[in-house]
């Protein structure tokens, strides 16, 4: 694969996103939507698969302090410009966040689960005024609209990149190209990835001043499990990484770096990296060949797992994160397929429930993991071929994970999902 082709997959997989992904590409749709309509709706419905659905429920939306999908599609109805991708809603002060709680109450949108959606990740919104309507749908990735024969529509005001995406499909890649990559990039063309760290750490530090989610990233940062866990770089590390995902999964205005669509993702598999790398004085070329590693890393399992599974995101992003580490610390590409060999032999069996606050402690898992890989990876210390889904070759243990994720879990899925829908909350 040429270099200038991973280059693009990079720039189109890692990019800027406030609030968690779904219900911000359910009102990146509904904007859509609204836009071709030409004014604001009367009537809306969206039809969602259920990996979107589930995403969905339970998560903060940006400046709202709400959670859900009626408040992020009233935001895309009414504030929403399609322009802005997955920051969707950049313009969501606190007037047009009052407007559209009011608006909420006067169309409530309906809200449809497509079980027999064509793509685990499909959202079509459908809108109306005084009887006209038009739509929009995006499907197979977070921003790629589609029309109804499946050809691919970018945006009309927009340079967009969804016009791009689905080449995403044809670029694939091995762990050792990866690896090969990342050690010969020039730097400037990878600079992006470290701007994004730094976004995501900012994300982090939001999160210290605050009371988001479970509160578990400013715990570990005020020190005040420090008796236990001490203050050490790999508390920095979990304390970071956990604190941007308390930020953002609890609706903190504050934008992260992605990767593969999900911010969680972007968020485990560049701050580990980037903390370690600060603790331990890594200098920029180390720290961009070291993010360019974990990020990669992390697209080419997304590719073949898929945008959405049963299969927790920070699995894969934390596996960028170990490979990230792994480098940093002296290792070579037979040190990084050790750490991958590490990690599918542990948290692989990790489910996906939904986009919530205690994604933080899920996060806190897959990094805590990716830490202890790495560290066993350089004394070579290894899950072997005999153990579990674990190969020889690393790209087939890659892909036996990934395997499970799409084919084994896909009932796991449904489940979840009835359990999620059917349980009884007391008020």
């Amino acid at each position: 694969m040429k270099n200038t082709d991973i280059l693009n997959l990079l720039h189109r997989e890692v990019v800027p996103a406030i609030g968690c992904t779904e219900p911000i590409a359910v009102a990146l749709c509904v904007a859509r939507a609204r836009e071709e309509l030409g004014c604001e709706p009367d009537s809306i419905t969206v039809y969602l698969s259920k990996n979107v659905y589930k995403n969905a429920l339970a998560v903060g939306i940006p400046n709202t302090g709400m959670t859900g999908l009626p408040i992020a599609i009233a935001l895309g109805a009414t504030v929403g410009k399609s322009c802005y991708q997955l920051e969707v809603l950049r313009d969501a002060d606190e007037k047009a966040v009052a407007y559209a709680k009011d608006y909420m109450q006067r169309v409530p949108a309906t809200i449809e689960v497509d079980y027999n959606a064509p793509d685990v990740l499909y959202i079509r919104a459908v809108v109306a005024k005084d009887g006209r309507t038009a739509e929009a749908t995006i499907q197979h990735e977070h921003t790629c609209f589609v029309t109804r024969d499946n050809g691919i529509t970018g945006s009309r005001d927009t340079e967009k990149r969804d016009t791009e995406i689905p080449e995403s499909r044809d670029t694939e890649l091995s762990l050792r190209e990866v690896y090969d990559y990342a050690m010969s990039v020039s730097l400037d063309d990878v600079r992006f990835l470290l701007d994004g760290a730094k976004m995501n750490k900012q994300a982090a530090e939001k999160s210290f001043q605050g009371n988001y989610g479970h509160g578990l990233g400013r715990l570990l940062h005020e020190g005040a499990s420090s008796t236990l866990f001490g203050d050490t770089a790999f508390t920095h590390i979990l304390a970071y990484t956990c604190g941007a995902c308390d930020a953002r999964m609890s609706g903190a205005m504050v934008p992260v770096m992605s990767n593969s669509g999900s911010g969680n993702q972007g968020v485990s598999c560049s701050l580990p990296v980037y903390i370690y790398a600060l603790e331990h004085e890594a200098d920029e070329e180390h720290t961009l060949r070291a993010l360019t590693l974990a990020n990669l890393t992390a697209i080419y399992i997304k590719q073949s797992l898929g945008r959405l599974s049963a299969l927790c995101g920070c699995v894969v992003a934390s596996t960028g994160s170990a490979c990230g580490i792994t480098y940093l610390m002296g290792g070579g590409y037979e040190e990084l397929t050790y750490a991958i060999k590490n990690m599918i032999a542990n948290i692989s069996g990790m489910i996906c429930d939904g986009a919530k606050p205690g994604c933080a402690l899920k996060v806190t898992s897959g990094v805590a993991t990716a830490v202890l890989s790495a560290t066993l990876a350089i004394e070579h210390a290894h899950a072997d071929c005999t153990e579990g889904i674990v190969e020889e070759d690393i790209d087939r243990t890659i892909h036996n994970l990934t395997r499970i994720g799409r084919e084994g879990m896909s009932y796991t899925d449904d489940l979840i999902l009835d359990i999620m829908t059917h349980k009884k909350i007391d008020n």
